[in-house]
């Protein structure tokens, strides 16, 4: 194993090591539905039901789900990938995206592998991030799906 200086290239780096999921984090906008990928997403407690996701403080998409004071958590299922690109890019996210109004209002991507829709319940700065803690107000899976995972900068399917 090799040893490296800290720097904010190594720990990325090293963090690549680290498997996550893929999830769009969508909200009702005040011009439409908005949205953003996430690899940061995490559940914190399950009394009460709370999760969390991070957002960069150079984001122009956390304001407008701020402001909507809801978000919902899509899992990406292993067949999408392309969603996962298109709300990682700047640009109309929702261009040929089914999906339908959460009990948050929030958008829900049809397809995804699991929803967790949430209202937003506080937040903290950390560093060049924000961590937004949400309050789970509804939940869905679907276990016939596999999940869209990211590794070592790469999309994977397990």
């Amino acid at each position: 194993m090799e040893t490296v200086p800290v720097t904010s290239d190594a720990v990325r780096s090293a963090m690549a090591c680290f498997a996550t999921g893929v999830v769009v984090i969508t909200a009702s906008g005040p011009s439409g539905p908005v949205g953003m990928a996430v690899n940061s997403f995490t559940s914190v407690s399950l009394d009460p039901p709370l999760v969390l996701f991070c957002a960069s403080h150079s984001s122009n998409t956390w304001p407008w789900i701020k402001a909507a004071g809801h978000f919902c958590a899509n899992v990406l299922s292993a067949r999408q990938e392309g969603l996962a690109r298109a709300f990682a890019a700047r640009g109309d996210r929702y261009l040929g995206v089914a999906h339908h109004r959460g009990v948050s209002g929030a958008p829900v991507l049809d397809n995804a592998h699991a929803h967790v829709d949430c209202e937003i319940a506080e937040e903290h700065d950390a560093g060049d991030h924000i961590v937004v803690f949400g309050r789970v107000l509804d939940v869905s899976m679907d276990w016939g799906r596999s999940p869209l995972l990211f590794y070592r900068s790469r999309y994977w399917l397990l």
